[in-house]
């Protein structure tokens, strides 16, 4: 099994026609991603890689029956963007882009509280569920169909854990990167709430960033309430204090969000940590 997407989602790719909306439209093709339709407002009628494009998303869910949507769009057109997916009905919203204002993910992420949909990202390179569907941009190539799940902040050491797991013979039921931005529409706790419930996924990997406090309140819910194994990697040991670290959210300030604070309440909650990606899928592959 696999959570979030599966071989029933009906992707739309928002923003389709430009550089990277086409370019990864290709991508999830291949991977063998049903993409059913495109949006890019004036440009209804074309078609990208075969793909239909209409000018708005109602006209396109009506027509398509789409049920998740990608966003490629600039981030100042964003939240346009993710407004208009709710309101067309879609179920599933994965946004790409990043550099949308803090202040506006306030608003969306309340305003979404009232629709029946979910929201990964922004700033998310997407989610897979390995041989079944990819939304986004993580290369399809180093997945591997298993029992592992993955949840991630980081971008880059999504793929970097993901290969090492495929590499010592195990496999991901599906990843998700989550963002890492100080707001994001799905969080660690949404996630292992869904892989709590998924029976074919049998141990997480949690992969977390310095700044905030996320990393610390989902230890304290596996420690509480998550029955299966739970491994943790934590990005920026090295980071010095009171400096912004690539992301908004990497942010540290005196001690909290330090990696070494994270680490340290990953341990006591049970959570065993690689010092490396190959350590942690060595790990898992020790457990499982």
């Amino acid at each position: 099994m696999s959570i979030l997407i599966n071989n029933n989602t009906r992707l739309l790719v928002q923003g389709i026609t430009g550089r990277d909306g086409s370019f990864h439209t290709r991508q999830m093709l291949d991977y063998g991603t049903n993409v059913v339709a495109g949006v890019t407002p004036g440009k209804g009628g074309m078609e990208v890689e075969g793909v239909p494009v209409f000018n708005s998303l109602s006209e396109a869910v009506k027509k398509t029956e789409a049920n998740t949507s990608v966003i490629f769009v600039p981030a100042r057109f964003s939240s346009s963007a993710i407004y208009e997916a709710a309101d067309a009905g879609i179920k599933l919203i994965v946004c790409i882009s990043e550099g949308l204002p803090t202040i506006e993910l306030v608003k969306i992420t309340a305003y979404l509280k009232n629709k029946d949909c979910r929201l990964v990202g922004p700033n998310s390179p997407g989610l897979v569920s390995a041989g079944e569907s990819k939304v986004g941009i993580l290369p399809g190539h180093i997945f591997k169909k298993g029992k592992v799940g993955v949840i991630s902040r980081s971008g880059t050491l999504t793929y970097e854990i993901v290969d090492h797991i495929t590499r010592v013979g195990l496999g991901q039921s599906t990843c998700i990167g989550i963002g890492g931005d100080p707001i994001i529409g799905t969080k660690f706790i949404d996630c292992l709430e869904l892989f709590a419930d998924d029976k074919d996924t049998e141990a997480v990997v949690l992969v977390g960033e310095i700044g905030g406090r996320d990393e610390q309140d989902t230890a304290e819910y596996v420690k509480k309430y998550f029955k299966k194994p739970v491994f943790g990697f934590i990005v920026g040991k090295t980071a010095p204090p009171e400096k912004r670290m690539g992301h908004a959210g990497a942010v540290i300030s005196g001690t909290s969000g330090t990696a070494a604070e994270k680490i340290k309440v990953f341990k006591e909650c049970g959570i065993k940590v690689g010092d490396t990606p190959a350590e942690v899928a060595q790990l898992v592959k020790e457990m499982l």
